[in-house]
């Protein structure tokens, strides 16, 4: 296995440097130094935009091989195209933006080092070009123009997080990315897990002091039996096996996603969604059988019931079209497509 990845690593290497040396046609000096600032200009205008350039088989040949070029460009080559379903390609790229974005926000930063993104589907020539057969692939190219082993970024090697491919870039660049560490966005998931873990113990000690026969309540136990299966049932322990994320943001949109729309694939948030209608539906049939089981008046009883049964109804339908908008083929529905 070792030797493959020796392999390709002088394979990459050779290509991309034949690419990038081929020889131009020169031009004056006077109208390289227009055309240089022009391309400078360009990019600087793009990256205020977005700090990721987006860039297509045109702009990745003028920008990225053609000279002149006194900066460097660091490139994900990547497929983030959803039918790909490629998991390990969105969070690259979600780390990748972070990179950026933290450069652009730290006091190094300067006209010198851009950041490219190329999409496969978008762009096949410039894979077939450097004879990529795997994402996603993170290179650099040198104002230099010297491509070496080193400019290619290792993921298995080094990992895939911002912070990882920060001292990769200031190690190739001669830069300091930032000052400290990547800025991660915010990450509400632990600080809602310790709310809730304070809320109920704080409701525990209040009962304990002042009543303590609820230790053989059985409806105590029937809902503290209730708040760890419907995690569980809820995808709690797969959430945190796969350490997913609360949410997911597009990169390109900037939107903020709660549900994942890959099958295999569970989101934090989710999880949470999925629990509250479980918790709604467990809430509908207890009613139920309350309201069957009770010496209530009569239209009472029926008003409970009717509300019971279209509170379970309701909230199972959108969990089955949970269900349907994760998975299409799945065969049930009730209500609500």
């Amino acid at each position: 296995m070792a030797e493959w990845s020796w392999l390709w690593r002088v394979s990459l290497m050779v290509v991309v440097a034949l690419v990038v040396i081929t020889p131009k046609t020169p031009a004056h000096r006077g109208q390289e130094k227009k055309i240089l600032a022009e391309k400078v200009r360009q990019l600087t205008y793009w990256t205020k935009k977005n700090r990721v350039i987006r860039m297509n088989d045109i702009m990745f040949n003028h920008f990225v091989l053609e000279t002149p070029r006194n900066y460097s460009v660091i490139v994900m080559l990547t497929a983030l195209q959803k039918f790909r379903a490629c998991l390990t390609c969105e969070h690259a790229a979600e780390e990748f933006q972070i990179l950026a974005d933290s450069w652009q926000g730290s006091r190094a930063f300067s006209n010198k080092v851009f950041f490219a993104l190329v999409d496969f589907d978008e762009s096949p020539d410039i894979f077939q070009m450097l004879q990529l057969m795997s994402v996603p692939n993170v290179l650099h190219f040198s104002a230099k123009r010297k491509f070496t082993p080193d400019d290619i970024y290792h993921l298995a090697e080094r990992g895939i997080t911002a912070q990882q491919m920060s001292k990769w870039v200031a190690e190739r660049t001669k830069r300091r990315v930032v000052n400290t560490r990547t800025r991660q966005p915010t990450d509400y998931y632990y600080p809602f897990k310790l709310g809730i873990s304070l809320a109920l113990i704080g409701g525990l000690v209040y009962v304990l002091k002042w009543k303590r026969k609820f230790i053989f309540n059985t409806h105590l136990w029937a809902v503290l039996a209730l708040g760890f299966v419907i995690p569980m049932i809820s995808g709690h322990m797969w959430t945190h096996i796969t350490e997913a994320p609360f949410a997911q943001s597009d990169t390109h949109t900037g939107r903020t996603y709660y549900i994942h729309e890959v099958s295999y694939f569970q989101l934090a948030a989710e999880m949470y969604i999925v629990s509250l209608f479980h918790v709604c539906m467990t809430l509908g049939m207890v009613l139920l059988d309350t309201a069957a089981t009770s010496r209530m008046m009569v239209m009472k009883r029926k008003i409970i019931s009717v509300s019971s049964i279209c509170l379970f109804v309701i909230f199972f339908s959108w969990l089955l079209s949970l269900f349907r908008f994760k998975e299409p083929n799945y065969p049930f529905r009730i209500l609500m497509d």
